[in-house]
């Protein structure tokens, strides 16, 4: 019944679109003049997707960026654009000849904080003996080994220190790989200065990334797309450097801080690619397209097909055919249900008594699609026979006022111009999914030539 609620209210407001909202064509029924000429498509099953689009720029999955440790003069540069490094091979070289010179100055501080800490030790110990004889005061014994203390962290800093310049020596100097990848940016030649990474100077020598075999996609989708985006998603991408190929992908992720510029709001999405082939570089830039739904197999037509009219029919003949080809695929009881509703709805003069029809105004006949006969004729009825319901459920209205009917056109073996109902699902702007209304099957459906557009001239 649901069924029969929705085709009946899809017909009544495809009725009443024709007599509200168009104005009627000239002539008188019948095509004019000479033979109209068609152009034809025919009804073939397809895949059709629904997708979101975007554009983007490619990215390595992780990029590092080597900043030195310390600052000086770079000696030597061991690698170039686009090289393979591994995890701990040097890059690059900077000169130690000042921090070998500080090293031993530093070996001599260390040498003269050693000796005084050693006396200190000797001094401090011989007054120990003395203190136990009571030849010296408790102060004395407590200033020598508070100056032993003193000396013992001088000693310590003095080895830090030295310690500091021999790692800046053996290690600093040499600026290495952190991790295994390809070196993507070199910005030093040798000899130049370069500063540590502390100082407020400091840059960037080096751009590392991790794997090129894996490589991203960053892209932004507009707010009233974003809800259709969930990881796992299939994403297909062009690229105009690489004109003829397609590519494929999984996203992600997506970011949940939004950005907006001119008052648009877009998210951030991270599209997963496989660069196996190497032929994928960073910073291409990407059509990128988000497969939102697919199916395959289903009948296509065009959608001018969903939209032509015969220019030779006035708006109402076209809405007396509609409306007697859907007629054709009810029953006799449904079909005086439907002839009772749109003459109410064409003629909605409210009976005596009757509080719906002075309240409902036009669309009263609305809401006698699927109803029987009211409280009088209740004598009439079968003992077994359930009443109809008064009128039709909320979805099956809403269903019909989302989905109506839609007629397609074609020539009969008569020679004549005429139309059969189709239900309309997903589109991409250029297809549409029909489906054939109740009696009439899709595979009635497939293979007939269906008028497209009429042509002029």
């Amino acid at each position: 019944m649901k069924h029969t609620n929705g085709l009946l209210l899809g017909l009544m407001l495809m009725n009443l679109l024709f007599h509200q909202g168009c104005a009627p064509a000239q002539g008188n029924g019948s095509t004019q003049g000479r033979a109209a000429a068609y152009e034809f498509t025919t009804l073939a099953r397809g895949t059709l997707e629904k997708t979101v689009s975007s554009s983007g720029s490619l990215k390595p999955v992780a990029t590092v960026e080597v900043v030195p440790r310390m600052s000086g003069k770079v000696e030597r540069v061991y690698v170039d654009y686009n090289e393979v490094i591994r995890k701990g091979q040097v890059l690059a070289e900077l000169n130690t000849d000042m921090l070998k010179l500080q090293r031993e100055q530093q070996r001599a501080s260390v040498i003269k904080a050693r000796a005084n800490y050693d006396l200190q030790v000797l001094t401090y110990e011989n007054l120990q003996k003395l203190a136990e004889k009571d030849l010296i005061g408790a102060y004395e014994l407590k200033t020598a080994k508070t100056t032993l203390d003193i000396h013992a962290a001088e000693l310590a800093a003095a080895e830090a220190s030295l310690l500091v310049i021999e790692t800046e020596i053996s290690q600093y100097a040499f600026i290495t790989a952190p991790i295994d990848g390809i070196v993507l940016e070199r910005n030093i030649n040798a000899g130049e200065t370069v500063a540590e990474s502390s100082s407020s100077n400091a840059a960037k020598i080096f751009t590392l990334a991790e794997n090129l075999e894996e490589m991203r996609i960053e892209t932004g989708v507009g707010e009233l797309e974003i809800a259709s985006i969930y990881p796992g998603q299939e994403v297909r991408f062009t690229l105009e450097a690489l004109p003829g190929r397609t590519f494929s992908g999984t996203v992600a992720s997506k970011r949940l801080m939004p950005t907006i510029t001119d008052n648009v709001v877009a998210y951030t999405v991270i599209i997963q690619v496989d660069n196996h082939d190497g032929s994928l570089l960073p910073g291409m830039t990407c059509a990128v397209e988000f497969i939102e739904e697919r199916r395959d197999n289903i009948l296509l037509v065009p959608n001018a097909a969903l939209r032509f009219q015969p220019r030779g029919l006035r708006s109402e003949v076209i809405a007396e055919r509609i409306f007697t080809a859907g007629l054709q695929a009810m029953s006799e009881a449904e079909q005086n249900a439907a002839r009772a509703a749109r003459l109410e709805a064409q003629n909605p003069t409210p009976t005596p008594g009757s509080a719906q029809g002075r309240s409902s105004g036009g669309l009263s006949g609305l809401g006698m699609l699927g109803s029987g006969p009211g409280p009088g004729a209740r004598q009439g009825r079968a003992p077994n026979q359930q009443q109809p319901s008064a009128a039709p459920p909320r979805q099956a209205l809403t269903e019909a006022a989302a989905s109506p009917p839609r007629a397609l056109w074609f020539i009969s073996d008569q020679g004549k111009v005429d139309l059969v109902l189709v239900r309309t699902g997903m589109s991409d702007g250029f297809f549409t999914e029909v489906h054939g209304v109740r009696g009439f099957t899709d595979e009635k459906l497939e293979g007939m030539q269906i008028i497209l557009r009429e042509r002029v001239g």
